[in-house]
């Protein structure tokens, strides 16, 4: 999509001088260019409580989707000059979400993409690994989810078939934040190979990791030092 910059920035300027500033007297106006081809605008309004107000780009976000929402190709940000500005921080991660890291944002001496104003920003796919599948491992049932992160997996191994397997439990502790449940089993983890493969399924629940081998004694296979009682840290290969 061709971008007329002259005809966004002006649209901006005019934007920027409809700014509610009583506090700081620096108005600042943003026009964006959307997908599909929609120009909108937004300004900074100040309020007499700082921590409420609102800059010029969450009043462009908010006109986004008050008019239909889409993806937002390019913006426009000026200051009462109008010569370019840079959002601020805050505006640079809701410009993300709204506009992704191709968007273009007008700079001196050339637009800048936000990717190189955002770089390494947090997004949805951070929460995805989280909450969704993770490098392939079994994924934590919905109902537990609110448990993740919690509790701890203990990986041991068993007999299945006159074989070795190993599997583990997902324990809830007592006394965990925002729960008056008493101690119990989450959840049984499946038959695995190895405990490499165990311990990865632990690690999508909890950084909480004990391994108990067939003599009975205890590894950390978690994140951080290991807690009092636990001898020795489980590396990959050990059986």
């Amino acid at each position: 999509m061709e971008i007329d910059w002259a005809s966004l920035r002006a649209a901006a300027i005019e934007t920027m001088r409809l700014a509610y500033t009583p506090i700081s007297d620096f108005p600042v106006g943003v026009a964006g260019l959307v997908d599909d081809g929609r120009v909108i605008v937004g300004c900074n309004v100040e309020n007499a409580s700082i921590g409420m107000t609102l800059c010029a780009e969450c009043g462009l976000i908010s006109a986004l989707y008050a008019s239909g929402g889409g993806q937002l190709v390019a913006i426009s940000c000026v200051d009462a000059a109008g010569a370019p500005l840079m959002p601020c921080g805050r505006c640079r991660q809701l410009l993300w979400e709204h506009g992704g890291p191709d968007l273009l944002v007008e700079a001196l001496p050339q637009p800048l993409r936000m990717s190189e104003l955002l770089p390494h920003a947090f997004g949805y796919p951070d929460m995805d690994r989280v909450t969704g599948r993770v490098g392939g491992a079994a994924d934590v049932p919905p109902e537990l989810a609110k448990w993740r992160g919690r509790g701890t997996v203990f990986v041991h191994p068993d007999i299945s078939g006159g074989e070795t397997i190993w599997t583990g439990y997902w324990e809830r502790s007592s006394g965990e934040p925002g729960s008056a449940e008493e101690k119990g089993i989450l959840e049984e983890g499946p038959n695995l190979a190895n405990t490499a493969a165990a311990v990865a399924w632990g690690l999508v629940r909890t950084p909480r990791i004990v391994v108990v081998d067939a003599q009975g004694n205890l590894s950390w296979a978690g994140e951080g030092e290991a807690p009092e009682g636990i001898p020795q840290r489980w590396e990959e290969g050990r059986s």
